[in-house]
């Protein structure tokens, strides 16, 4: 029996933000990311930058396990034997819904267990760059009860 290897890339989506918007949160005119738009512009790049022949090999294996729309922050998997398609379509990627963005990769794993540790050490990270530029103090804000419901969210992703 063998078995179906992964690879599992973090990648945060940071918003390019016109004007004087506050934490690089998006507009309020744009409906907000999710994963079923994060997999259709990843599918719209692997097909525009690698035509049918790249999307027949990265197609069945390719599916978003987990986004968090306050972070921007996404883990993708994809089989091993492809992940260098997957991870060119993200970095090539310039826009999710008409909302540009820039995908930056921040780790790609071979197991879902250290894509989870480097997505919660991500998430505290960012939430730290919320706090300083918020200038709240820890316990004003709702950003804990935040770490710690993404943290068991991210805990329970199953591969």
């Amino acid at each position: 029996m063998v078995r179906f290897k992964n690879r599992w890339i973090l990648v945060e989506f940071i918003p390019i933000v016109h004007g004087d918007s506050q934490l690089g949160k998006q507009s309020t005119s744009s409906p907000p990311l999710d994963g079923k738009t994060i997999w259709a512009a990843l599918k719209q790049s692997v097909l525009t930058n690698f035509g049918d022949t790249g999307w027949g090999a990265v197609g069945l294996s390719l599916t978003v396990k987990y986004f968090s729309p306050t972070t921007n922050l996404c883990i993708i998997r994809v089989a091993r034997d492809q992940h260098k398609i997957a991870w060119g379509a993200l970095t090539l990627l310039t826009s999710v819904e008409g909302e540009k963005c820039i995908p930056n990769v921040i780790h790609i794993s071979g197991t879902i267990k250290h894509a989870q540790l480097a997505a919660i050490a991500h998430n505290r990270e960012i939430i730290a760059r919320y706090r300083a530029l918020a200038k709240t103090s820890v316990f004003d804000d709702g950003y804990e009860t935040f770490l710690e419901n993404s943290s068991r969210e991210i805990d329970a992703l199953q591969d």
